[in-house]
């Protein structure tokens, strides 16, 4: 049964990567370039589908309009000139307001990528460096490097499923990956190895409380001492984010969306997935 757990998570981890090479990720105008226009209506707002219909007739190619708010509209698209933007504005109509019209180029767009990249590895290094640390009194029962490299392990799990779901997301809907998406991972990382370490710390203090116990048979009970604690920390989580997905409004469903798919996975990784990775390198 534990075995069969962990396949589930590698299971998830495979067809998740297989999605990533398959599909890749879309990324929005924060991270590729192009222009996102926001405007809001005096009176009420048209209804989605009649909005679209207008910006198709103008031609001005690939576009994405969301719902903001009880009146506003975003319409994100490739980087345009000056007259598509009048043009934009007047299929609009004149209740629209505009209330922001930003562009951003390729080459700022490639620059946030590449920082955004770098600013999650550092985090993810000096996570690891700090679980190292603390739990560097471990040595007589496991070495330090191994809590921090099966902690990683588990971090990686928990960003490749929410990142595979973004992959398929992106290639039949159209999700693109933004500053908002980028957040919502790091948010991923930040709780799952909170849940994670609760775990671990268990294991350590039940190591060094019942001494001459074997191995596994300590991570079990750490796990039975930890689970409810996890598993009602995650509902509560996710009961309220369901709640911002169904009544939050559009730009904060797909936000909320990532969140769940990543601490569904990191409360697993943290009570069966970690621990089993933390046997594996202990036997190794």
């Amino acid at each position: 049964m534990k075995n069969i757990l962990a396949f589930i998570s590698i299971f998830f981890v495979v067809g998740s990567l297989a999605s990533l090479l398959l599909f890749g990720l879309r990324f929005g105008i924060d991270f590729a370039g192009g222009t996102i226009l926001e405007a809001e209506y005096k009176e009420s707002r048209p209804p989605m589908e009649e909005i679209s219909k207008s910006l198709q007739d103008a031609g001005i190619g690939a576009f994405v309009v969301q719902p903001l708010g009880e009146k506003g509209i975003v319409v994100r698209l490739k980087e345009i000139p000056q007259e598509t933007h009048a043009l934009i504005l007047e299929k609009l109509g004149d209740q629209a307001q505009e209330n922001r019209f930003e562009t951003i180029g390729p080459v700022i767009g490639k620059e946030l990528r590449s920082k955004t990249v770098w600013f999650t590895i550092l985090s993810l290094l000096l996570i690891v460096g700090y679980i190292a640390l603390a739990f560097r009194r471990t040595v007589e029962y496991m070495r330090p490097w191994q809590w921090s490299v099966s902690s990683l392990i588990a971090l990686s799990h928990n960003l490749l499923i929410p990142l595979g779901g973004l992959a398929i997301l992106g290639k039949f809907q159209g999700v693109e990956v933004d500053i908002p998406i980028v957040v919502a991972l790091l948010t991923v990382v930040g709780y799952s190895i909170n849940d994670t370490i609760v775990v671990f710390d268990r294991i350590r203090e039940n190591l060094v409380r019942h001494r001459g116990i074997d191995f596994e048979d300590t991570v079990q009970r750490s796990i039975r001492e930890t689970f409810a604690r996890s598993f009602n920390t995650g509902s509560c989580t996710i009961l309220v984010l369901l709640a911002i997905v169904f009544f939050g409004g559009e730009t904060l469903r797909l936000f909320s969306l990532i969140l769940i798919i990543g601490i569904v996975a990191g409360t697993y990784a943290s009570l069966f997935f970690a621990p089993w990775v933390l046997k594996m390198l202990r036997r190794s």
